[in-house]
């Protein structure tokens, strides 16, 4: 196990480079050597090296090659018009304590290699060709990139292409700019760890996002904090994928802008999106795809968010998917849910337990301060009126002086009517006739719900109704054309 010193100020080829008082000058002359399990090569600080590095050899799991440095000052800094370390095949190696500035390629490319960590290095002006992530990795096992800073790059700030075996930890990404750059593209790998970034594409000339997670299997993005760029994370087609406890926010500049979209490019099974914080953007969560496409979407949960300052809803279901939207909070303003009605209609994907509230800086204090502020919250931030297992969900269109509704849930225990004007309901109260049953009510605004059993497809889940309905004001009788829609959730409601 040899040491290896490079001193591009004081040290010379010719020397035996095993001292710092005997140090190499330049990367191509450690090129030269056959480094072995165990070996390290340390830069010494203060050097700048105008060279790409290449690595050629392998370490061991127990004794990797270790690329370093040594000394007091600035981090070594490496410049070239290729890549900045690169490497093809090589195994089990640790790359740390160094900058990598005004590369051509990637500030670090490693093709077919395993076993690699990247540590305590910062990366910047890379990719001045474009289309180059500053940290890329393809067709490669169990890499690791931590505690590292990326800015100023022309591209992506990593690339991962096929990977098995990804960690991302704690690292900075800081404006990655170019026609095709997000911070972070991950493609087509599996067992990800995204975790503890701050990842930041606010002045960032992208028209695309921070992350994009495409066809990923067992991945796991949490406690990031992600900001600006056209979405947040896109992890349009994948399998088994957490997406939990991140803060989003700052994404705009398109009526398609999302902070968790999925389903556009192939089939994405078993997401759980979870404990984010979503805020200052268009759309929350965004379940869509192209026109005509035959991709499924499946077990798609999405739970225990906070969604506010939005403005698009904090859900939307365009195309045909599976899955549940529960236990979320919303504060007041931002829309719940956008879901189609040939989706609401199949009853696929479920709402339920949603609350709002004034001010969700309340509801994120703390686990207390949270748990208080959804019992204060009236119900499900679209809910006009809640009894029983009957929820009143929407009430819109054009009434002839007025809506069918109050709008407020301040009595959960009445459907409110207005009055338009002058008209009162008839004598007798108002029926409204549905699918499967009819809603009675009478002048004091109290209702009654009718249901015909026989009319239900199945004794499970939750059915919905839509009403439209006359008023009668003692010598004329008007027709109307607002739209009353109820959610009648049976678990429990029927033996």
């Amino acid at each position: 196990m040899t040491v290896y010193y490079v001193n591009s100020a004081t040290g010379s080829d010719r020397n035996g480079g095993t001292g710092q008082n005997s140090a190499f000058a330049t990367l191509s002359k450690v090129e030269s050597l056959k480094l072995k399990p165990g070996d390290s090569v340390l830069l010494a600080k203060g050097s700048v090296f105008n060279e790409q590095f290449d690595i050629k050899y392998s370490g061991s799991e127990s004794a990797p090659i270790k690329i370093g440095s040594y000394g007091t000052g600035a981090a070594p800094v490496i410049h070239s018009s290729g890549d900045g370390i690169h490497s093809l095949y090589a195994s089990n190696i640790v790359i740390e304590n160094l900058k990598i500035s005004n590369i051509g390629g990637s500030g670090i490319y490693g093709g077919s290699v395993t076993n690699w960590t990247v540590r305590d290095v910062e990366i910047a002006k890379t990719g001045l060709s474009e289309n180059a992530g500053a940290v890329t990795f393809r067709s490669s096992k169990n890499v690791t990139v931590e505690d590292s800073k990326i800015s100023g790059v022309k591209g992506d700030g990593f690339w991962i292409e096929k990977v098995n075996g990804v960690k991302l930890l704690n690292n900075t990404v800081t404006t990655a700019d170019g026609s095709t750059a997000d911070a972070v593209q991950v493609n087509d790998s599996s067992n990800i760890l995204i975790k503890g970034n701050h990842l930041d594409q606010t002045h960032a000339s992208s028209p695309k996002g921070v992350i994009a997670l495409v066809r990923a299997t067992n991945a796991v993005v949490e406690d990031n904090v992600l900001t600006g760029g056209g979405f947040g994370i896109s992890a349009p087609a994948g399998k088994n994928v957490a997406i939990r406890d991140n803060d989003i926010s700052g994404y705009h500049g398109y009526s398609w802008s999302f902070a968790v979209g999925l389903g556009d490019q192939g089939n994405a099974r078993d997401y759980d999106i979870s404990g984010n914080h979503i805020h200052d953007g268009a759309w929350g969560v965004a379940v869509s795809g192209p026109s005509g496409a035959s991709y499924t979407r499946t077990n798609i949960k999405v739970h225990d968010n906070v969604f506010d300052d939005l403005s698009q809803a904090a859900l939307k279901v365009d195309r045909p998917a599976s899955g549940s939207f529960y236990n979320n909070t919303i504060e007041t303003g931002t829309k719940a849910t956008s879901i189609s009605p040939a989706i609401a209609d199949a009853h696929t994907f479920t709402v339920k337990g949603n609350h709002t509230v004034a001010n969700v800086e309340t509801a994120l204090a703390s686990p207390v301060a949270k748990t208080a502020a959804v019992t204060e919250a009236s119900a499900d931030p679209a809910v006009v009126a809640v009894h029983d297992n009957l929820k009143i969900f929407t009430d819109t269109g054009d009434a002839h002086r007025g809506n069918l509704l109050e709008n407020d849930s301040s009595d959960n225990d009445t459907l409110v009517l207005r009055r338009f004007g002058d008209e009162t309901v008839g004598k007798h109260g108002l029926t409204l006739t549905g699918e499967y049953g009819d809603i009675h009510v009478d002048r004091a605004g109290n209702y009654a719900y009718t249901l015909d059993e026989t009319k239900l497809p199945d004794h499970r889940g939750h059915v919905s109704e839509s009403f439209s309905y006359g008023i009668n004001d003692g010598s004329s009788h008007h027709s109307d054309g607002d739209t009353l829609t109820v959610f009648i959730h049976l678990d429990g409601l029927l033996s």
